[in-house]
């Protein structure tokens, strides 16, 4: 079971039809966009159960429920195939995201707030060592982790491997790299961003087939995760659109 909080996240997982357990509402809220909810809630058969603040701080994870928070089944993890179905459905050229050990839930959901926002076509992540969908990266990537894919995988360097072989040029985000608006991306596009700290690992590094970075002017030389997946994902999404 996994939790979903907040007003957003949980009206975002009604549209989809998560399969959602139970919501549970805090008595002083009921007001706005809750009194939606409870509708769309009422048309699934959805229990709803009613409780104080206190209540619900318990329950939270993030500590901004908002005054609302629905038990879900589990996240159900797609595969690389759903992401290039996605963009085949679309009509576009499959652009996907791969993080090597992103560890920190919010940087997470904030990458797949961006990405399904920019227009990206799914996210892959490590099983270990890193970040998993619950109901931060939910409340953090505002309900876009019910639209986008978000693909699990054991091992970063196979899935790129399978990326490759079906056609996948992979680019890596990493201060060695080209500057990121002198790169041509016209094809299928895997770009990888590596952890807060460490970056992009030895070995996927060598199988990238192209480094990328974003030019610094400032004192500071480094950006956040998210902060730098969103910059390239535009930049990438822009050269398409023009």
């Amino acid at each position: 079971m996994r939790i979903i909080e907040g007003r957003n996240p949980v009206a975002e997982a009604l549209k989809n039809d998560v399969q959602i357990d139970k919501i549970f509402i805090s008595k002083e809220t009921v007001q706005g966009s809750i009194s939606q909810i409870l509708t769309a809630a009422k048309e699934k058969n959805i229990l709803v159960k009613y409780t104080d603040k206190k209540a619900l701080d318990k329950m939270s994870e993030n500590g901004r429920h908002q005054g609302i928070i629905a038990e879900a089944m589990e996240y159900e993890y797609k595969e690389i195939e759903d992401i290039i179905d996605y963009a085949s459905k679309r009509g576009e050229k499959p652009f996907v995201i791969i993080l090597d050990e992103i560890t920190d839930v919010h940087n997470l959901g904030a990458i797949i707030r961006s990405a399904e926002c920019l227009g990206a076509h799914g996210v892959i992540i490590p099983k270990r060592r890193a970040a998993q969908v619950n109901g931060i990266v939910a409340k953090s990537s505002a309900g876009a982790v019910e639209y986008l894919p978000v693909v699990r995988v054991t091992n970063i360097n196979h899935a790129i491997k399978e990326l490759k072989d079906s056609g996948f040029w992979i680019y890596g985000a990493d201060m060695d790299g080209k500057n990121v608006y002198d790169e041509k991306f016209d094809g299928a596009v895997g770009l990888v961003i590596g952890s807060e700290g460490a970056g992009i690992g030895r070995l996927v590094k060598e199988n990238c087939d192209s480094l990328v970075k974003i030019p610094m002017k400032g004192n500071v030389n480094s950006l956040n995760a998210s902060c730098a997946a969103s910059i390239i994902i535009y930049e990438v999404i822009k050269q398409r659109n023009i």
